[in-house]
């Protein structure tokens, strides 16, 4: 038991966040309620219950340090977008429907059955004691209490009843599998006959009155967007920062407040004896142990350099004994206690005294230690000036916004007078009314687009009032140029008509002869001259056909073979396919049968889905406004 506890505590804490509760990752039901009395800024609402701001940014923060914990070498700033953090969100709306619905349902878990299944799963095997207490030294190495962890065990059973029986019973029918490996597994063999655009192009010239009239035709293929050049001026705590100066006295002092943050975590490594003796077992058997043990200790006191021999001779940690009682490196919280700070108690090479556990006696030898080394302060004074900095900005954040909302509202001709004051930098950019695709920061804000394309900015080109783009976060614009959307003249464009125009006409001939082989083939579906040769498909494998032309394949009437099928693959192309022969997939082969059960994983996560859907309907939940929703993400991301 110990060896394990040594070798998996990784394991032991994804087994207490991913099996023991995996569909509440967040918050517990007081959680959730204790962050409604804190917190005003609505996100979303369920059941007539809002989640604020502030349950999203603990939600997304709790969910990346479980994947730091979990995967210590993946950059956990990959999670950290404004996509994974929109996922949070819809994760926390989840939860708190399926919340409602287990409530409004009366499901309730009692002690009986709680302790019941502690008792007899497997995947709490790790957290029992021998008596079948829960072991709290383990617990507490997680953070947390038994008393939290029954709650969260009793929430979680709870929401699994509102979709286990959906669950146990959205089972597709055979006949329904059957018809979908079909059609997605059945082969048609065929053979193709290409008319390439390409090879047209030389044969038509396009008149002036050909391209006029698909300039007129396409109008809205050469129009363009309203658009503005603009100034642009950003107000945050990063802008403030590069502002202020910190002296270098402060920092030192930062430094020593918070040391352990530029310490490396101490490591040790120790091999140990242990004789076992659980701590429900009878005195007696307790005391032979302890003799024992100190039988062992009294001959390694004599000679130090037997200990690997004995532990392989007497240790009851089957999984160290053999490597002579090496347990390899360590942190804290990875051992019990008694044994935990024995160790760290201890300098290399040091023999203990008997040390106590509720597993029995360890005698511990310390191998070695590594970590624990002090960063010197010049190698983090930039951190440590940044860290500071954005302390200081924070504090003068909200005389900083007074100002800069009053200066471009007094002084609205120019953006000049806030740039100076605040020492803040001037921006140019291009923007539209939505924001364009992959904008960042103040220029995906949809209320400061508003804003610049509004009257008084447009014609007079005054200034924006200062707009909120995200927290602590202020921006302000003015236009420096402006252009109304309009319908770009066949002059300006000429060329790119010409070139879709001609693409267009080589399309039409490479149709027309295509058509024509279409028609010799389907009255001589025997005259296979100019086809390719032969290719089997299916919709799980295409061998390279475009999507158009698998799709005309696949809707072919094969009632009567061979059948023939023309179409169009964009302006590049007309194709002429023959299917030969159709070929039902064999339900004893091995892909038929992987792919079985993956359909009923499929359709169950539909039926899944469905009732979701169902339940957001009935208990009213819904997210804020989606461009708010986006811009609060993206500065959550940042």
């Amino acid at each position: 038991m110990f060896d394990f506890v040594r070798s998996h505590n990784r394991v032991l804490f994804f087994v207490l966040v991913l099996l023991i509760f995996p569909s509440f990752v967040f918050f517990g039901v007081q959680g959730y309620s204790r962050m409604n009395e804190g917190a005003a800024a609505q996100v979303a609402e369920v059941d007539g219950r809002n989640i604020t701001q502030a349950e999203w940014d603990a939600a997304h923060q709790r969910q990346v340090e479980t994947i730091r914990r979990q995967a210590p070498n993946v950059d956990a700033k990959l999670f950290d977008t404004p996509e994974f953090k929109r996922e949070t969100l819809e994760q926390l709306v989840r939860e708190r429907v399926f919340l409602a619905a287990a409530q409004g349902s009366h499901l309730a878990v009692s002690d009986d059955r709680l302790q019941r299944m502690f008792l007899s799963d497997p995947q709490f095997e790790m957290l029992r004691n021998p008596d079948g207490s829960i072991n709290k030294e383990l617990l507490a190495a997680q953070g947390m209490s038994s008393e939290q962890f029954a709650q969260r065990l009793r929430q979680d059973l709870s929401l699994r009843q509102v979709t286990q029986g959906l669950v146990d019973s959205a089972m597709p029918g055979s006949s329904a599998g059957r018809s979908a490996l079909d059609a997605l597994l059945q082969r048609r063999e065929l053979q193709v006959q290409r008319f390439e655009s390409k090879d047209y192009r030389a044969k038509v010239n396009p008149t002036d009155a050909d391209l006029e009239a698909f300039h007129k035709a396409n109008e809205a293929l050469f129009r363009t967007p309203e658009q503005a050049a603009i100034e642009l001026v950003v107000l945050d705590l990063e802008a403030l920062t590069a502002g202020l100066s910190v002296k270098d006295d402060d920092l030192r002092k930062y430094y020593e407040e918070n040391i352990a943050r530029y310490t490396s975590a101490e490591e040790r490594r120790a091999s140990h004896i242990l004789i076992k003796a659980d701590k429900n077992v009878p005195a007696a058997e307790r005391a032979q142990a302890k003799a024992k043990a100190q039988a062992l200790l009294d001959e390694l006191r004599k000679t130090p350099a037997k200990f690997a021999e004995l532990a392989k001779k007497n240790s009851s940690d089957t999984g160290s004994a053999e490597k002579g009682g090496d347990l390899d490196f360590f942190a804290r919280g990875a051992m019990v206690k008694p044994f935990e700070d024995a160790a760290y108690a201890m300098k290399p090479s040091e023999i203990s005294n008997l040390v106590e556990t509720d597993f029995g006696y360890h005698i511990i030898r310390l191998d070695a230690v590594r970590g624990g080394e002090k960063k010197p302060f010049d190698a983090v004074r930039a951190e440590i000036a940044a860290e500071v900095g954005k302390q200081l900005a924070r504090k003068e954040y909200a005389a900083a916004a007074e100002q800069f909302t009053n200066t471009v509202y007094e002084q609205s001709d120019s953006l000049q007078p806030v740039v100076d004051k605040l020492k803040l930098k001037k921006q140019s950019a291009t923007v539209a009314r939505a924001p364009a695709p992959g904008a960042s920061g103040a220029l995906a804000s949809a209320k400061l687009l508003d804003a610049v394309f509004g009257n008084e900015a447009v014609k007079n080109k005054r200034n924006t009032e200062a707009v909120e783009v995200g927290p602590n976060q202020l921006a302000a614009a003015r236009i420096v140029s402006h252009q109304s959307s309009r319908v770009r003249p066949l002059a300006e464009v000429k060329e790119v008509v010409r070139e879709r125009v001609v693409a267009q006409q080589a399309l039409a001939l490479a149709r027309k002869d295509g058509e024509a082989r279409l028609a010799q083939l389907q009255a001589k579906p025997d005259a296979l001259d100019g086809l390719g040769s032969v290719l089997v498909v299916s919709r799980a494998k295409t061998e390279g056909l475009p999507f158009e032309a698998m799709e005309a394949v696949l809707r072919a009437d094969a009632s009567k073979l061979p059948a023939s099928v023309g179409v169009a693959v964009g302006e590049q192309a007309y194709l002429v396919v023959r299917i030969g022969k159709v070929s039902a997939p064999d339900a004893e082969a091995a892909e038929y049968k992987q792919l079985l059960p993956r359909f009923a994983q499929a359709w169950n996560a539909a039926e899944t889905q469905a009732y979701y859907t169902a339940l957001k309907s009935r208990f009213k939940a819904s997210v804020g406004n989606p461009a708010a929703v986006a811009v609060a993400a993206s500065a959550a991301s940042r």
